[in-house]
């Protein structure tokens, strides 16, 4: 199964957290083809599909920004300091080339530390921690960096995704650019029936993974009758995994529905309904307090909005190797549009 035309470049687009610019264009012009585009302050956007009839507006909401660092401090040598911009282990980071977005445009470099030759005995039983780290984008020093970077810039790790055996994908950003992706597809899925009873908008929200900032202005906006968040979650068939913390989401076994405290169970369950109806495969996630998803932003917005959630089970998650299955991404989207058509004005969303 090849990656998907708007997903490569959704992917190939660097966009961490409040620099999401490029992958929002992506997604933008993707979505200009079947439905009516708009796009906030935030940088958030949304594309919409007229319904019908009088359903429920549906709002499907993916993440579009990824993480990334930051430049922090030029030193005299011209060496580059830098933060994480979202969740990092310092460890992925040594070694790898970067792609730093400047206003020349973009900039190569590495992140580099001590080599393990010159590390004392006590250093090398340590994990590196991210103020050991530097970025070398092979400048003379602090003025020659100073002419190419400015403290504020940031960057992603380089590379482009790669297609493995049984339509596995391997890339940065697949959190979440797959959950925009899903979300883009569901939404052309329904315009290629001839729409649903409601409206259904896909969302591209800006600012996941550092403030929820997109989703809650968005929501707050749209003011959706049902709103679905997806998002990448841990698939369970990788060495170290515990099932029994996470449940069993083993690569191709479907989306993954949650339910929990902060879920709509009756979107919940409503989501397993259709699941079952269309025979698309899928398992169930719980969670006790919060999803760590947009959803946690969604579900209170105004005076709130019943709140659904969907994973893609994902290996190697905030790395430049995630890994997914696109089979599983392509039933998480037949599965959205289905229940994007079971939405009618009787349904009722009330605990």
């Amino acid at each position: 199964m090849p990656i998907p035309d708007t997903l490569r470049a959704l992917l190939q687009a660097h966009g961490p957290s409040g620099y999401e610019t490029a992958p929002a264009r992506v997604f933008a012009d993707a979505a200009a083809a079947f439905a009516e585009v708009s796009t906030d302050v935030m940088g958030s956007t949304w594309a919409r599909v007229k319904g019908t009839g009088d359903g429920p507006t549906l709002a499907i909401m993916g993440h579009i920004d990824e993480i990334g660092v930051i430049v922090t401090h030029v030193e005299d040598d011209g060496f580059l300091r830098f933060t994480g911009v979202g969740g990092w282990d310092p460890q992925i980071l040594v070694g790898q080339r970067v792609t730093l977005a400047t206003r020349g445009g973009t900039v190569p470099g590495v992140i580099g530390k001590k080599p393990i030759h010159l590390l004392k005995d006590d250093e090398r039983k340590k994990v590196a921690r991210m103020d050991q780290l530097h970025i070398d984008i092979g400048a003379r020093d602090a003025a020659d960096a100073a002419a190419l970077v400015r403290v504020g810039d940031v960057a992603v790790i380089t590379g482009d995704p790669v297609e493995l055996p049984n339509g596995r994908v391997v890339a940065r950003a697949l959190d979440n650019r797959l959950g925009c992706f899903v979300a883009l597809e569901a939404a052309r899925l329904v315009a290629e029936a001839g729409g649903a009873p409601g409206d259904v908008v896909a969302v591209a929200a800006v600012q996941e993974e550092t403030a929820f900032g997109g989703s809650t202005t968005t929501a707050y906006a749209l003011r959706p009758d049902v709103a679905l968040v997806v998002d990448v979650t841990h698939a369970t068939d990788a060495p170290g995994i515990d099932k029994h913390e996470l449940g069993a989401h083993p690569f191709g076994s479907g989306p993954v529905i949650e339910r929990g405290s902060n879920l709509n169970p009756r979107v919940s369950d409503l989501l397993l309904d259709v699941a079952e109806a269309q025979s698309i495969p899928f398992t169930i996630q719980a969670s006790a307090r919060y999803t760590g998803t947009d959803a946690d932003a969604v579900h209170v917005s105004r005076g709130g909005v019943p709140t659904g959630c969907i994973g893609l089970p994902l290996r190697y998650m905030h790395s430049p190797v995630e890994m997914v299955q696109l089979e599983d991404v392509e039933r998480s989207a037949q599965l959205i549009a289905a229940f994007a058509q079971r939405l009618g004005a009787e349904t009722s969303f009330l605990r």
